[in-house]
């Protein structure tokens, strides 16, 4: 019992670890939708997201082994991602807007409709949190005949106290990225870029569905994939803020 007890508290640790970085995906993603709302809008908002990625995340544990089948939930959530970040990266770079069109833009984007999004993004992100829960806690040996949702009480047990950590990385995580942008606006690209990055992972892993099987359905899994979107994402990140200090700097000096 005692060996079972420490595998268990072994797979635990990995599960927060791995919850923690899909938090920061998730984060990332919160952050960028809130934060063109004011500053106590922008806490409403971010407390509804969790609320939301809690419910779906519970939801999405009781019926992976369903959600499980369908490839379309991550292509519509990679589609709604990269969306997102093209209209941006599209509006700010390539499309001339006077001040009057960016003003128009910022009052169309209400609270209620800046949540309904956070909600959506956070639906795609409960099944990838879910799927990579299930793929690690499975291994783990029954403790009890009781299943719930198709999942030993066990294994189900270890994987909603990784979802819940998680949860509680990403309240913090989001909270720091929203500061990060109000303090360097122009971070704005590279968070979008960013968000757009973790639309083409849910494409990824949409295309090696086993329904579906486009591409290999281990490469989504693989350690080069993982080692691929790390490096690009985390390449992204540190460029984008090495690149908004400069600007910072360089906008200073020349007041």
């Amino acid at each position: 019992m005692e060996a079972i007890l420490l595998e268990y508290a072994w797979v635990l640790l990995v599960l927060v670890f791995l919850e923690g970085l899909l938090a920061a995906d998730n984060a990332v993603v919160m952050a960028v939708m809130v934060k063109h709302l004011p500053k106590e809008q922008q806490k409403k908002a971010l407390f509804y997201g969790l609320f939301g990625a809690f419910v779906f995340r519970f939801i999405a544990l009781f019926l992976i082994t369903f959600l499980a089948k369908y490839w379309e939930i991550q292509a519509l959530g990679a589609a709604y991602l990269l969306f997102i970040s093209i209209k941006h990266l599209y509006d700010n770079h390539f499309k001339k807007q006077d001040e009057e069109s960016e003003i128009k833009e910022g009052k169309g984007s209400g609270f209620w409709m800046t949540v309904l999004k956070v909600e959506l993004a956070d639906i795609a992100f409960a099944i990838d949190s879910m799927l990579a829960a299930v793929a690690i806690a499975m291994t783990l040996p029954h403790i009890s005949d009781y299943h719930i949702g198709g999942i030993n009480a066990g294994p189900f047990a270890v994987m909603f106290l990784g979802g819940f950590i998680g949860l509680v990385i990403m309240r913090f995580a989001a909270q720091m990225f929203v500061k990060l942008l109000n303090d360097y606006p122009t971070l704005e690209t590279a968070a979008f870029l960013i968000v757009g990055w973790v639309g083409v992972k849910l494409a990824v892993l949409a295309l090696g569905h086993e329904n579906l099987a486009i591409i290999d359905p281990h490469f989504p899994h693989s350690t080069v994939w993982k080692s691929i979107f790390w490096v690009v994402l985390l390449g992204l990140a540190v460029g984008g803020y090495l690149v908004s200090v400069y600007k910072n700097k360089k906008a200073k000096a020349e007041k």
